[in-house]
């Protein structure tokens, strides 16, 4: 009975995102028309400046998530703090999330996202707490993201594979175009900022140096969008490395642990590939995280070029 129960709650919940994630779509469609491009005049926690999609689509996700009655608290990327959810509409899940990944490129119109991760809450007992939010990506129930581009795919996954959704506008639904996703086991494609080179590992730029001029063979294609969910998605559709390293400027590295690299470490491992932080064998989803808005370098992407990373890292 729990088991079902528990399976129901899941499936509102991920029907409660679906919606969040079509009306953050048709907010982006539409944006140079409605004027909601440009910055809003704040920041968020981390210190980027929110534009006006940014606070839109926080609203969204928060206003659907609480009233879905499956969450007992989330956390954002932009709130400083945990957004508690009250007591009338508690549920057992906790949600990471960033609404709009890829802020830089929206006046641009490059393709931008967003992702979460939901996690069940251990104790159920009590008021909830920061601590409660604290979570490994290794503890997450689901994890996901949407991608507003070219079309509008929402690509989930909970513990069971990933399939991807495609949004069909004229009937305003999701429908299953991709099944049992999986990223090819070695690609022809690295993905990383390399005008922050001055700032990198020399290892990490013998790496590169590899990548450009190989022994044998053809060199790799670079590409890089700057935007998370772009890059991850190409990586699991084509194969290769997304990489956004820590760096004498960064020695965390930038992307956020909770809502960033979690969900897309624990996406490509269910697709078949690998998520590590570059701290020796380090898994992404076995960090412990210590505050809600943690960074946490990343490479993720083809097994095989995981791998191959790691050797020059670990020389």
């Amino acid at each position: 009975s729990s088991g079902i129960n528990a399976k129901y709650g899941l499936t509102l919940l991920l029907s409660s995102l679906a919606v969040a994630c079509k009306a953050t779509e048709a907010a982006v469609r539409k944006a140079g028309i409605a004027q909601l491009y440009g910055i809003s005049g704040d920041t968020n926690t981390t210190g980027d400046e929110q534009k006006k999609l940014d606070v839109l689509a926080n609203d969204l996700f928060i206003n659907l998530l609480k009233s879905s009655y499956q969450t007992c608290a989330m956390v954002s990327e932009e709130n400083e703090n945990m957004i508690e959810v009250p007591v009338a509409k508690h549920g057992r899940y906790i949600v990471c999330f960033d609404p709009l990944d890829g802020s830089s490129n929206i006046d641009c119109l490059v393709s931008i996202g967003s992702i979460f991760g939901i996690y069940r809450r251990d104790d159920d007992e009590g008021p909830v707490t920061e601590k409660d939010c604290l979570l490994p990506g290794n503890k997450l129930v689901a994890a996901g993201y949407c991608v507003f581009g070219t079309a509008c795919m929402m690509v989930i996954s909970t513990g069971n594979g990933v399939n991807g959704f495609t949004l069909d506008p004229s009937i305003g639904e999701f429908i299953l175009t991709a099944q049992d996703m999986k990223v090819p086991k070695k690609g022809k494609i690295y993905s990383v900022n390399e005008g922050n080179s001055s700032y990198l590992d020399e290892k990490l730029l013998k790496y590169f140096k590899h990548c450009k001029f190989p022994e044998t063979g053809k060199p790799r294609g670079a590409r890089y969008v700057g935007s998370m969910v772009a890059d991850v998605h190409r990586t699991i559709c084509y194969g290769g490395i997304f990489m956004y390293p820590a760096s004498s400027s960064a020695v965390n590295g930038k992307l956020r642990l909770l809502y960033e690299c979690n969900p897309m470490a624990f996406i490509m491992e269910q697709a078949g590939g690998k998520a590590v932080t570059g701290r020796g064998d380090e898994r992404v989803l076995d960090v412990i995280p210590t505050s809600l808005h943690q960074r946490a370098p990343i490479y993720l992407g083809s097994a095989d070029d995981v791998d191959e990373v790691l050797s020059f890292l670990n020389a």
